[in-house]
């Protein structure tokens, strides 16, 4: 009886060691086929949206009771994240919502608080600015940015597909029925006194970022993608004005891009890089609801792993590749994802390609590319 129960754990022992190795090995594999691309895959941050009974004021005065009820987001880093110095100037969020509207509010810390463009539609990122990206179907398609100086100055666009993948931004739509509004903490444009900063508040229509007739509103767990940007230029006073640094050709010094969610590239039109937003019909003020990062967020991973080695492919060979193989994965690939094993293919002819994956229940995830993520199909 010992005896056979001594050998049943040894073969039970070895299998253990056998999974445990299949695992390491599965996984060292999956670590090597990120390689060059890890700023791309860094996690995303997440924030959760609570229910406001109770809308603030849209004034630009963030000390209604609403926002002091809820927490600041983390402070904003370098577009790349720590591969770059920290910002020079803190800058956070808040967000809240109710049954017609996404609120923003946002705290720009800024010594010299400057702006200069006025018309509707400027280019606004000229200033100093800050902007909202908004992809609420988390498709990486049909997204939205709103851009704002401190003068209130809004140029709002929608874009059909990042400019990656030949997408033209559309200028000329405007986000219907906007709420926004600036307060300066110190003196517009006026170098003569040290400001503290400006603060920014917006009142996004749901109705406005919704496709098609139905108003999408969010429900409890619904999830979108968001990412905020604060584009910053060095400047210097000549003659009692604030200007902007240039270099020996004569040209403006680089703008600083800090953003909440590092981008991992210095592009904010990469929207499978931006932060979560989460919903919940929890009041605000009530408990902490924590947010999990679902499954199939982390299956997409590999999905994006397999655009980026397909462009790089394509860059060098002017066509794409029609086999995992060619990229440097098996001709099926397995990956485990929380002990689960998932399956990665590819369909492709020399211009286009599909590539899907498969996991535990069944649903089906593809990208093309265009960098469309879909959800194919579920054989449940």
């Amino acid at each position: 009886m010992r005896a056979g129960k001594g050998i049943f754990n040894a073969k039970g022992l070895l299998c253990f060691v056998l999974f445990l190795l299949l695992l390491a090995t599965t996984a060292g594999r999956a670590q090597s086929s990120f390689a060059g691309l890890e700023p791309l895959f860094t996690q995303p941050k997440s924030y959760t949206a609570y229910f406001a009974e109770k809308a603030p004021i849209i004034d630009g005065n963030i000390n209604d009771d609403v926002w002091k009820k809820v927490s600041w987001s983390e402070r904003f880093e370098d577009i790349e994240g720590d591969a770059k110095p920290k910002p020079s100037f803190d800058t956070r969020v808040k967000m809240v919502w109710n049954d017609t509207h996404l609120f923003i509010a946002a705290e720009l810390k800024e010594p010299h608080v400057w702006a200069t463009l006025k018309q509707h539609d400027e280019i606004i990122f000229h200033d100093n600015d800050f902007e909202v990206f908004l992809d609420p179907e988390n498709t990486t398609h049909g997204y939205y940015e709103i851009e704002v100086n401190a003068l209130n100055t809004i140029f709002d666009l929608f874009l059909p597909k990042p400019y990656r993948n030949g997408g033209s931004a559309m200028i000329p739509w405007n986000l219907d029925k906007l709420q926004s509004a600036v307060q300066v903490q110190g003196t517009l444009n006026s170098p003569k006194d040290t400001d503290q900063g400006w603060t920014v508040e917006m009142a996004i229509p749901f109705r406005s970022v919704s496709m098609g007739n139905d108003t999408k509103v969010p429900r409890e767990g619904s999830l979108w993608r968001i990412n905020f940007s604060r584009v910053e230029w060095d400047i210097e006073v000549k003659n009692g004005k604030y200007v902007k640094k240039k270099d020996k050709s004569g040209q403006p010094l680089p703008e600083h891009n800090w953003v909440w969610s590092p981008q991992g590239v210095v592009n904010m039109h990469y929207p499978e890089r931006w932060g979560y937003l989460h919903f919940t019909k929890q009041k605000a003020g009530t408990r902490e609801v924590d947010f999990k990062l679902p499954y199939a967020e982390k299956q997409k991973n590999y999905l994006w792993l397999v655009y980026y080695r397909q462009k790089e492919y394509y860059e060098k060979h002017q066509l794409y590749a029609t086999s995992l193989g060619q990229l440097g994965f098996e001709e099926e690939e397995r990956v485990v994802i929380e002990n689960h094993t998932n399956q990665l293919q590819l369909e492709a002819t020399k211009h286009q390609f599909m590539a899907t994956i498969q996991g535990p229940d069944n649903a089906v995830w593809s990208i093309n590319q265009e960098g469309l993520i879909q959800k194919l199909k579920n054989t449940l």
